[in-house]
């Protein structure tokens, strides 16, 4: 058990697994990615994962070498060989290398890489008694860039915001665009909970669409729980009962403080709770 590293199909360790320096992943952040896990050594949504990878290529015009009927198989042989009773597991495609320079043409072909890792899921307590984010407001690459819902390489907001929510001794960071509004998480989906009704981003403001969130919105559904979908702006989410947010290694988080302040009654709420008991459920059928 352990981690280990497929690039162009090829099987290595991870003190063995490298890619070029002039990759454009590693000089540009000219790549996009997907973030998979496992439930019971099955891998949760693989063919959804693949599906928005291929969107996120098409969106910034790269693409993937191979079909993502062979990726998907390459995925599941490198998580066979890892064995590890639980795995995160990590899809890249960079536009591979060539001459250094910002024109995308001097790529001279894609490059895929697959790592597979032992699975680090969030502890039981954040489940229980919810977790302390702050705000960050800022725009996003892939929006400033006309390509929103792209998963991109080039996670600098994310990563200074995370900075800053660490900082803070927070476990999230939520995203506040020009507009005052909370558009997701710096690695997550957000929903806010008022009198019952939840609200959440639409798609059309560039939030990436994602998987766990779409699995939560169907739950709604079949829940008879109402929906909204809009961006809040940071002061309606500041007096929502409850926010909690979606991603596919997390599940779902309540949070309890946001920015040092009390969310509803400081514990995660009864629309998460019922939500994250139903998603759960949806996983055993």
């Amino acid at each position: 058990m352990g981690t280990l590293v497929m690039i162009g199909g090829e099987i290595r360790s991870p003190d063995t697994a490298t890619i070029s320096v002039f990759d454009r992943g590693f000089l540009y952040g000219d790549s996009v990615f997907e973030t998979i896990r496992t439930y019971g050594g099955e891998l949760f949504a693989l063919t959804e994962h693949l599906e928005r990878l291929e969107s996120s290529a098409d969106k910034v015009f790269i693409s993937v070498p191979i079909p993502i009927a062979r990726l998907a198989d390459e995925v599941r042989h490198l998580l066979a060989e890892a064995a590890n009773d639980e795995s995160y597991v990590r899809v890249v495609i960079t536009r591979g290398g060539g001459a250094m320079g910002l024109d995308p043409n001097l790529a001279e072909s894609p490059e895929r890489v697959i790592i597979v890792s032992p699975l680090v899921a969030p502890p039981a307590a954040y489940y229980q008694d919810g977790i302390t984010a702050v705000t960050f407001k800022s725009q996003r690459p892939a929006e400033v860039a006309g390509v929103g819902g792209a998963k991109l390489g080039n996670y600098l907001l994310s990563v200074l915001a995370m900075k800053q929510a660490k900082e803070a001794g927070a476990l999230e960071a939520l995203i506040v665009d020009g507009n005052g509004s909370v558009v997701e998480g710096a690695s997550s989906n957000v929903f806010g909970v008022r009198d019952g009704r939840l609200i959440t981003p639409e798609l059309r403001t560039g939030i990436l669409r994602g998987i766990t969130r779409q699995r939560v919105l169907e739950q709604c559904e079949i829940l008879g729980l109402p929906v909204e979908m809009r961006a809040p702006s940071l002061d309606e989410l500041r007096t929502c009962d409850e926010i909690f947010i979606t991603s596919s290694i997390r599940e779902m988080l309540a949070i309890v403080t946001l920015d040092g302040a009390r969310v509803g009654s400081g514990k995660p709420g009864p629309v998460y709770r019922q939500l994250l008991a139903a998603f759960r459920a949806s996983l055993q059928s």
